[in-house]
């Protein structure tokens, strides 16, 4: 596929704005309007891999993320797991990395697979 241009964006971003309201769960997927939101969602989509690529989060990310999505503090997963909450804030903060026991546990409180653990 050619390089997508900015304007060949912009228009694609416009046109999906449009196309939005006349489409939706019900729309059959051959109905022109269905047809022409995902041909400019691949177009703004293919444009955004290109010019703003989404990074891995590092470890330290993933575990703040984490924290948030379960509802715990820095402090309750320090207790679970049975280190002191500054070595916790040294994992969020990036200072320091999971031994593999801790990452373990990590994995296993915070719902993390491994292998998003190991892909950071």
């Amino acid at each position: 596929m050619s390089k997508i241009t900015k304007e060949q964006y912009e228009f694609a971003l416009a046109r999906i704005e449009e196309l939005l309201p006349m489409v939706n769960d019900d729309t059959p997927s051959n109905d022109r309007n269905a047809i022409e939101l995902t041909m400019m969602s691949d177009v703004v989509i293919d444009y955004e891999k290109e010019h703003f690529p989404i990074s891995k989060p590092s470890v330290a990310e993933l575990i703040e993320l984490s924290l948030e999505e379960e509802g715990m503090t820095q402090k309750q997963l320090a207790q679970q797991i049975g280190i002191s909450p500054s070595r916790i804030n040294d994992y969020v903060t990036g200072r320091a990395e999971p031994t593999l026991k801790i990452a373990r546990m990590l994995c296993r409180i915070l719902k993390i697979t491994p292998a998003e653990m190991l892909s950071c």
